[in-house]
């Protein structure tokens, strides 16, 4: 299984970028999936996560009301729309599945595949 993580890139603040994960080598209709980042100088920290049926998304504090994600079933992807981007939102972008999560998980230790990362940065 490979993750392919894209669609970052340069945006002034307020605006907004959609990053789409694809996976490739098996469906992932059964998958826990999420979204990290990890800003320069910093940990990786947990952005957003959608349970394996679907069904349930969970954010960080600072994404909340900001970040969405979801499946596309059709393009076999999971998207992160990002709406009123900050300078604080810039990193690179990693997506992560696992098909063991039931439910889901904020540590990267549960996801046993990674995307490459997409850079996202923010400009004032």
């Amino acid at each position: 299984v490979q993750l392919q993580a894209s669609g970052g890139g340069l945006v002034q603040a307020g605006g907004s970028l959609r990053l789409s994960c694809a996976a490739s080598g098996r469906t992932f209709g059964r998958w826990a999936w999420a979204w990290f980042r990890q800003a320069p100088g910093k940990e990786r920290e947990f952005v957003a996560a959608l349970t394996r049926n679907g069904d349930s998304s969970y954010y960080a504090n600072f994404a909340e009301g900001r970040f969405s994600i979801a499946r596309d079933n059709a393009k076999n992807t999971v998207d992160l729309q990002m709406n009123s981007l900050k300078p604080e939102d810039t990193a690179v972008y990693y997506c992560a599945a696992t098909p063991s999560l039931t439910y889901y998980s904020s540590s990267g230790s549960y996801y046993d595949y990674w995307g490459q990362g997409t850079e996202v940065t923010v400009s004032s």
